[in-house]
């Protein structure tokens, strides 16, 4: 007998804490500041990470009070996925909230959470620090990554 795997059997809004965050694929892409077009509502992505990114683990260097030390980090919840349009095509949450499956390189189909930076999809190694600089020169850090859209 096999059993499906707890993504695909409970609802975002019944999933538990530990069920909840074990949806991040440590990807880092939701803590890089980008840009939204004013008239078209088109994301632009940079590589200007969030100061509490660590730019090796793409993890957060103090997730429980993340919000404290940066008031404009947003709490992701099963609500807010529904309706956030900056958040990458590729991330497990927005998968779900999609009725989508995770990627092969995500952590709970792989087992292994280096496989999401092994297949290129995380930040590791490609951020520039936010500190020091003006947000008007995010423009200058614009990227374009593989798996920006899920049609790739």
């Amino acid at each position: 007998m096999t059993t499906d795997p707890s993504w695909k059997t409970t609802a975002l809004e019944e999933m538990s804490d530990d069920q909840w965050e074990s949806l991040c694929d440590g990807c880092g892409r939701c803590c890089l500041n980008k840009l939204e077009d004013w008239d078209t509502g088109e994301i632009a992505w940079t590589n200007v990470a969030c100061k509490l990114l660590n730019s090796e683990t793409c993890r957060c260097r103090d997730y429980d009070q993340r919000q404290a030390e940066v008031p404009e980090c947003i709490n992701l919840t099963p609500k807010s996925v529904h309706e956030l349009t900056w958040l990458p095509p590729t991330c497990g949450y927005r998968l779900i909230a999609e009725g989508r499956d995770l990627y092969w390189w995500h952590h709970l189909v792989s087992g292994d959470p280096d496989t999401v930076h092994l297949a290129g999809v995380s930040v590791r190694g490609r951020t520039v620090a936010e500190a020091g600089m003006e947000p008007e020169d995010y423009e200058r850090h614009i990227v374009e990554w593989p798996f920006e859209t899920v049609d790739e």
